[in-house]
């Protein structure tokens, strides 16, 4: 048998090097098993990291009893923020260093995920947040960590980056180390039940624009595709179902593993415009990151769109997302950004009053001038 490969399959093969941190463990009740999983670890004294929200919803009398069951020691820091802070790590931190935490477990959203991330790197590597702004800058290994999400949106489940934003200059930054990627990720989509309902729109937007702008990125490559493709295969045609049948147990497990494996191509090749764009919206109006980015994604989809490879890349995700043009006629690009667009009344309800937009500042570009784009979608951004 020939052992020879054709060039584009070379090309293909040449084009990644990756590793999966994370193990995934998925399914209904899941979460009951994390005690019994931390114990494989070999954990003693775990700081669980959360927000009151996920108190009230009686996730981490859950997920608590499961790992006092196991044998551990289990403190709580149940003041995460949306949009976690400096400040915010720096107190989860200081509890952990209090408590004498051999691990963290993260119990929420992506906001409780990237805390307990934050809160490890000051504990084993010392300094500021600001320190570790880039990939790769924690110079010492961290401790195990543990994630269960309860939102099926930001993926943060099975990425190395924290996005922390700073207290002062509300610049966010993503602080990312193969050190700080979770040891195992529980999908439980019982847990996802408890969201309401702009909370599952808005999470649900975050996860599809991860699918769609990882297919364009600079940095895509065959393993980020497949993940992107499966992704977007998975969130499209359950999204209006969790918002319209909530108590969907199989939408919600699509989404939440929808979401996963878009975390896992967001880890192989980033992100691009529509959330650069979207983070001055948050940081300046107090927009939900969610919301920000679906508004955003259109524009940039459109703007893409006129590079040849990301038109490609549409018209496939148009395809799996079985967008027909027979209706309008539109490009496979344009029937996507449709199909994406936040506000439009037969795809994406109106859940959310639209935001105050100044009056000179619609235009995308102004948005771009704001972000610090770091992983342009097109060779035409950034």
């Amino acid at each position: 048998m020939s052992t020879s490969l054709l060039p584009e399959h070379a090309n293909a093969l040449a084009t990644f090097d990756h590793v999966q941190r994370t193990r995934l463990v998925f399914g209904n009740g899941r979460a009951a098993r994390a005690g019994e999983l931390s114990a494989e670890l070999g954990l003693k004294r775990i700081l669980l990291v959360t927000d009151p929200g996920i108190v009230r919803a009686g996730h981490v009398a859950t997920v608590r009893k499961s790992l006092e069951a196991a044998g551990l020691e289990v403190v709580v820091f149940d003041q995460v923020i949306e949009n976690p802070t400096t400040d915010c790590v720096e107190r989860c931190r200081r509890l952990a260093e209090r408590a004498g935490s051999d691990s963290f477990l993260g119990l929420g959203g992506g906001s409780s995920m990237d805390t307990a991330k934050g809160a490890n790197f000051l504990l084993t590597n010392g300094g500021r947040m600001q320190d570790y702004w880039g990939i790769g800058l924690a110079g010492r290994e961290m401790l195990p960590l543990i994630v269960v999400p309860t939102t099926a949106g930001t993926g943060s489940e099975c990425q190395s980056f924290a996005l922390i934003s700073d207290t002062k200059t509300h610049q966010k930054m993503a602080c990312g180390d193969p050190k700080a990627a979770a040891k195992i990720a529980i999908l439980d989509p019982e847990l996802t039940l408890s969201q309401p309902r702009n909370v599952t729109a808005c999470t649900g937007i975050d996860a599809i624009a991860h699918a769609v702008e990882t297919s364009v990125t600079k940095k895509k490559n065959e393993l980020s595709w497949m993940f992107s493709k499966e992704a977007f295969e998975l969130l499209l045609p359950h999204f209006q179902t969790v918002l319209n049948q909530p108590d969907d147990l199989n939408a919600r497990g699509s989404m939440l593993l929808g979401a996963a494996l878009a975390g896992c191509a967001i880890e192989a090749s980033m992100l691009g415009a529509a959330h650069s764009t979207a983070n001055p919206l948050t940081a300046q109006y107090d927009i939900v990151h969610g919301q920000a980015v679906g508004m955003m994604l259109p524009h940039v989809v459109r703007f893409n769109a006129e590079e040849g490879e990301a038109r490609e890349a549409y018209a496939e995700l148009a395809a799996i997302g079985k967008l027909g043009q027979a209706e309008t006629g539109d490009e496979p690009a344009e029937h996507l950004a449709k199909r994406l667009a936040l506000r439009s009344p037969k795809k994406f309800p109106k859940l959310l009053p639209a935001p105050l937009w100044p009056s000179d500042e619609k235009d995308l570009s102004y948005w771009m001038a704001k972000a610090k784009v770091w992983y342009a979608p097109t060779p035409g951004v950034g």
